[in-house]
């Protein structure tokens, strides 16, 4: 009994321990300060684990201790580490694959399958390059051009002003959250999604104060204030405000200003982000839930090799036993 109230205690009162993370494709890649690692699982069951130093796009740390300037320069290093750990995943991942359907062709056709995945290689990392400037160019004119543009079919009923910026946040909500239903149904995606559980489960787990072990994680909860997810909400949220109060009538100025504003806008939510994972004040918990809720779209719950991913990757960044043998000193 005694043991059950220490657990349920300590489930509540999380302490902050600085590490985040992101579910790639078959692992986890969790990030201490300057270190991160990457867990993959191969298609032979194999875990590769990556460790390396990212210091950000900015060696100067001192613009990461100004509040919106740090939001600014976090948001650009999420969007170019996380795009390179994603690479990897799917290097490995696909090595895998190739490795488990090399074992059953003849041994005198490697040489040729190791010069041609050379040469894919190059070709793949260019290729990579492309298709990231292009899904930003598309996640751009999806969440911020054309929510704009549909908002104007209502312009004869509300003119301009607020009440269209308003509208306009309504669409580009509802935009961001069936683009997030309708990809969580690829079967690809929902495994994703069930790694993105086990990285907040881990999280979870040792945050709570308890050991890191297979039956803790899994008991502890998917959802995290401090999820990209809850993220990328806040700044749907808070472009509202922003567009509400920065009015022009130039129809191209509006576009323009859409797009510019976005790091200003990443940088406003990344404060907020930052103090709900750091407080734990009850308005600040009332502004989280809806972050929270969305989450339940974009994690699923993990199954015990999945969540052994998160674990290895949490380990090679981060002393979690020290940490918790901190907190029960305090």
């Amino acid at each position: 009994m005694k043991r059950s109230f220490v657990k349920l205690l300590g489930m509540i009162l999380s302490a902050y321990s600085g590490i985040g993370g992101q579910a790639v494709m078959e692992g986890v890649m969790m990030r201490n300060k300057d270190n991160y690692a990457v867990a993959v699982r191969r298609a032979d069951g194999e875990i590769v684990v990556k460790k390396d130093e990212y210091k950000g796009v900015i060696g100067n740390k001192t613009l990461y201790k100004i509040p919106i300037i740090r939001g600014i320069l976090s948001f650009i290093d999420s969007l170019v580490l996380g795009m390179s750990t994603l690479n990897f995943s799917s290097d490995i991942y696909i090595q895998g694959e190739e490795t488990a359907q090399a074992s059953e062709e003849s041994e005198d056709k490697a040489p040729e399958g190791d010069k041609d995945a050379k040469t894919g290689s190059a070709g793949e990392s260019a290729l990579s390059v492309i298709v990231t400037i292009v899904a930003l160019i598309l996640a751009l004119g999806l969440f911020m051009v054309l929510p704009y543009f549909a908002s104007l079919l209502f312009k004869p009923l509300v003119g301009t002003g607020v009440g269209l910026s308003l509208i306009e946040g309504v669409i580009r909500l509802l935009i961001f959250i069936a683009y997030v239903k309708v990809i969580s149904l690829m079967e690809d995606i929902r495994r994703v999604f069930m790694y993105h559980g086990a990285e907040h489960k881990c999280i979870n787990c040792i945050e709570s104060g308890l050991p890191l072990n297979v039956e803790n994680v899994r008991k502890s909860s998917r959802e995290h204030r401090r999820c990209g997810t809850s993220f990328l909400l806040y700044v749907m949220v808070i472009s509202i405000i922003f567009f509400a109060f920065i009015q022009t009538d130039i129809r191209w100025m509006k576009v323009v200003l859409r797009v510019l504003l976005i790091p200003v806008i990443a940088g406003v939510s990344y404060e907020f982000i930052r103090l709900a994972g750091r407080s734990d004040n009850a308005l600040v918990k009332i502004f989280s839930k809806p972050g929270m809720w969305l989450q339940k779209l974009t994690t699923r719950e993990p199954d015990d090799t999945m969540i052994e991913v998160g674990m290895r990757s949490v380990e090679e960044v981060f002393d979690w036993q020290g940490f918790l043998k901190e907190q029960a000193e305090e």
